[in-house]
């Protein structure tokens, strides 16, 4: 069987179906990119039947492309989630739907590749903003919320001064509803409070979401709501390329490129070689396993401290 066009306004949009099912705006735009091409691709090829030979082949091609096992492995589940769809709304068979579920992702080598910063890093980005301005204000509420709560970034865009309160003596981020819809409440350090209330006293805020657009010269606050997934990626790109480089300009270096992403992993890494125990840093950061976690903690070999050293053993009798 081929999966079903639409013939007519009231028939079901299998790409609507999967986007629909979703979410996280990242997923459904990643998605939404995702099956676009396929489909597109699928027409190219004269609409066959829709089986696990075609998918293969179409995971064969995005491999040939050179694309990364990440990037294939998140269009094939977007492939999976459309046949899943498109079969419990009658447009594919279920045996084909199943077949295709059993198409396999491609196994990545080795672990993803991030950006810790150190401690004298991360100092230096909290102070890189100019915060005798409305924007720079605003940025540095925003890298101090990243690299002290270790927040995601549709987090961070969704955070609300509903969010905010006081819980045994402390600020913390409240019951925020994070990835696969965990609920978690995240302890906010004081330094960080005084950043974020710093920006909002000055920018005139009290309700709604914490962080917003600034106009084109950063004096005044615009009246959207919040900020962009992609206005959070270029301001931590923006002072991510100054470190090291106070005196230069964006313009003029290329510094560390830098993730919202790399922050939340400082956050674990910083913490961890404070000695926080690790099963608290995964409570703030909302991980189902403590494994996830350990991935984050960019932890290093100490051939000058091991592990072995401590164990108190010796040839002797005590």
């Amino acid at each position: 069987m081929s999966l079903v066009p639409r013939t007519d306004a009231t028939a079901p949009d299998p790409i609507g179906l999967v986007l629909d099912s979703v979410t996280s705006p990242l997923t459904k735009k990643a998605y939404g990119k995702a099956l676009t091409d396929f489909l597109a691709w699928w027409e190219a090829q004269g609409r066959p039947p829709l089986s696990k030979a075609v998918v293969q082949r179409y995971v064969a091609l995005l491999v040939e492309r050179g694309l990364s096992p990440s990037s294939v492995n998140v269009r094939l589940a977007a492939i999976r989630k459309l046949v899943r769809e498109a079969a419990d709304n009658g447009l594919l068979g279920a045996f084909e739907a199943e077949a295709i579920a059993r198409v396999k992702g491609i196994k990545r080598q080795g672990r993803r590749s991030g950006t810790w910063l150190s401690k004298s890093q991360a100092q230096e980005l909290l102070l890189a903003p100019d915060v005798t301005t409305l924007r720079g204000l605003r940025d540095r509420a925003l890298l101090a919320v990243l690299l002290g709560c270790g927040l995601r970034r549709s987090e961070l865009v969704g955070l609300t001064f509903a969010h905010l309160a006081r819980r045994e003596g402390r600020w913390v981020v409240l019951d925020l509803t994070g990835k696969h819809e965990r609920t978690r409440t995240v302890p906010m350090p004081g330094w960080c409070k005084a950043a974020v209330d710093a920006w909002t006293r000055a920018a005139g805020l009290s309700t709604g979401h914490v962080f917003r657009p600034t106009a084109p010269r950063g004096e005044k606050v615009l009246a959207r709501q919040r900020l962009s997934h992609e206005a959070v990626a270029l301001i931590v790109r923006k002072y991510g390329r100054l470190l090291g480089h106070a005196d230069l300009t964006p313009e003029d270096l290329e510094g560390i490129r830098l993730a919202p992403h790399d922050l939340r992993r400082t956050f674990a890494k910083l913490a961890h070689r404070g000695g926080a125990p690790i099963d608290q840093i995964q409570l703030s950061l909302g991980h189902a396993s403590v494994q996830t976690t350990e991935v984050y903690l960019g932890v290093e070999q100490d051939l000058g401290e091991a592990p072995g050293d401590v164990l108190g053993l010796s040839l002797r009798r005590e």
